[in-house]
């Protein structure tokens, strides 16, 4: 029977054995990222990564492995990250600060490498990819409480960078402060919708009658906690931890499956996955007639092209109560049955992205 001794010796042997092949997956990578620096080719490739974890997790399960797919995908999707600052490192601009949950999301998916820029307003990020600036933007599109986010919908109505990933986040809120009591604080810092997401952890610890500061973030009621001995803050354990905030206590939300879904925008088109979506810009022109909407639509049902959502915005460049639709559809813009739809309509719909289906 092997001792814990051999067991170590064991591990150290597979690690170097791991690392040979590694580096030997690294210089391969190398070459990937010469061929598309000389092709023009993009780094980022969802369809690609989700095709290499799902044939993974099926060798993994055909000869009995430990490793699920869950498994599989977290340890690769780092290794993916460190492959593409290999190929060509790439800047991502995501809503900031550093600490906030979409800063989390741009990690989960481009790793702790890659060089990101913090900025202060969805409208900068998108700025920032049509300027050149960044290769990759990551901004929050709804939240499965709260809705829509308003200004990334508008924004990607009119901006000419296109969606290539999204992701699910689940958001879970920490309690953190320097105090040591709760009749200590005199205070507490949060982004709005923060406090009430969190009202019934507060009612149950009669905190309801402190001061309620709104912030523009999470990770800055983090920072503001920590400049303040008498305040505390309602943000993510990462933004406690990162700032230095003691947490008090974790996942305070009143809803536990409360979960937020990001867009990752760049400039280029994935290929196909066959488990993809594509979001579309709709632009009714006949849109004060009666059951225009509805003969819109049915065009969808006909072609048999299911949809996931459809969301109406003003139309803010029109007078009076005119609107547009945002609408998510199953499928990828080359698919014979939405190109039949689109060509039906190309005067009224615009593609924003089509991408592989994330996750929940």
């Amino acid at each position: 029977m092997k001792t814990l001794d051999d067991c170590r010796k064991e591990i150290d042997r597979i690690d170097e054995a791991l690392l040979d092949l590694l580096n030997e997956r690294m210089r391969v990578v190398e070459r990937v990222g010469e061929i598309k620096h000389e092709t023009g080719g993009a780094i980022y490739r969802p369809e690609r990564e989700k095709a290499i974890i799902e044939r993974l997790s099926k060798i993994s399960k055909e000869r009995g492995g430990i490793l699920n797919q869950a498994a599989i995908e977290a340890l690769y999707l780092e290794i993916f990250a460190v492959s593409r600052n290999l190929e060509l490192p790439e800047r991502i601009a995501y809503l900031g600060p550093e600490g906030s949950f979409t800063h989390q999301a741009a990690e989960s998916r481009f790793g702790a490498m890659s060089e990101y820029l913090s900025l202060g307003s969805i409208h900068s990020v998108f700025k920032t990819l049509e300027a050149g600036r960044a290769k990759f933007g990551v901004v929050p599109i709804e939240n499965s409480r709260d809705g829509v986010v308003g200004e990334t919908l508008d924004l990607l109505a009119k901006s000419s960078v296109k969606i290539v990933a999204e992701l699910y986040m689940p958001i879970h809120m920490a309690f953190a402060t320097k105090a040591e009591h709760f009749k200590d604080i005199k205070r507490i810092y949060s982004k709005d919708k923060g406090f009430g997401q969190c009202r019934e952890f507060l009612q149950e610890h009669e905190l309801l009658h402190i001061e309620q500061i709104p912030v523009e973030s999470t990770a800055k009621a983090a920072i503001l906690a920590f400049e303040d001995p008498e305040a505390a803050a309602i943000c993510s354990h990462i933004a406690a931890k990162l700032y230095g905030v003691p947490t008090m206590f974790e996942n305070i939300e009143d809803v536990h499956d409360n979960t937020t879904r990001f867009f990752i925008l760049s400039d280029f088109k994935n290929a196909p996955s066959g488990d993809d979506k594509t979001s579309l810009f709709v632009r009714l022109k006949d849109a004060e007639k009666a059951g225009a909407l509805v003969h819109f639509l049915s065009d969808f049902d006909t072609a048999k092209i299911n949809m996931s959502k459809i969301e109406s915005r003003p139309a803010h460049d029109e007078s009076g109560f005119a609107y547009w639709f945002f609408m998510d559809i199953y499928g990828h813009i080359d698919d014979p049955a939405i190109q039949e739809v689109l060509q039906e309509h190309n005067e009224e719909i615009t593609w924003l992205g089509s991408y592989v289906k994330g996750e929940l």
